[in-house]
């Protein structure tokens, strides 16, 4: 745990530590934990409740939000399958979306104080450990926040009566991509699909992290050249 002569104490808050490691960070935060325990980020204990988060806060929270937009699409005149469309169209945006934050903001090299301490927060803690369960879901409070600029890019594509569905079936493709990403870290798989598709994305984890950016889909990795080799 030693890097660039600074030791990180997982036993004590690690959010302040790990801008110490520098260019060592990227080694260091590879390198995975396998237990389930939920390490401590902050001194103060109500920021520090504020970064855990149990899978089901998510559906329960941003379902009915789903269904408020999607609501509104129809109050202006779409129908419910021609909405169920825009359902579909803005699941798939949100699946390629998916694949270029995990592939370049949440696996961007960093380096410097600041740099690292944010990176951390956002998805180093997570390929640390792994298995805390705890931090395998976004915050509301931080969903809330990257909504706005996915808003404002469906609103420029989109015309205004259409913006609500396609922006409510991006959204429901990010509840179901956290759910799926708790339930792949967490779940028993029964069928092959869903196994393999477990094993796909905890060889992202395990074996080699700079390829299987996708969650809930290989789709975009195979468009992209980023799958991994089966071998």
């Amino acid at each position: 745990m030693v890097a660039q002569g600074f030791t990180v104490d997982l036993n004590k808050a690690l959010v302040f530590q790990v801008g110490h490691l520098g260019e060592s960070y990227q080694e260091w935060v590879h390198q995975p934990i396998g237990g389930k325990e939920s390490p401590r980020f902050f001194e103060n204990d109500f920021v520090e409740f504020l970064t855990r988060t149990h899978w089901w806060i998510i559906p329960l929270v941003w379902l009915p939000v789903v269904a408020w937009f999607l609501s509104r699409s129809i109050v202006l005149g779409f129908t419910v399958v021609e909405v169920s469309e825009m359902v579909v169209l803005g699941i798939f945006v949100w699946t390629l979306l998916e694949y270029i934050l995990h592939r370049f903001l949440f696996h961007i090299k960093t380096k410097s104080y600041w740099g690292n301490t944010l990176h951390y927060l956002l998805h180093g803690c997570h390929h640390k450990h792994p298995m805390d369960g705890l931090r395998l879901v976004f915050p509301p409070a931080a969903t809330a926040i990257l909504l706005y600029p996915f808003w404002c890019l469906i609103k420029s594509c989109a015309t205004p009566a259409t913006t609500p569905g396609i922006f409510g079936g991006g959204l429901l493709g990010y509840v179901m991509y956290d759910v799926t990403h708790y339930f792949l870290h967490h779940g028993q798989p029964t069928s092959n699909v869903v196994k393999n598709l477990k094993r796909y994305h905890l060889n992202h984890h395990f074996r080699i992290q700079n390829k299987g950016f996708g969650i809930t889909s290989s789709f975009w990795d195979k468009v992209f050249g980023t799958l991994p080799p089966k071998k």
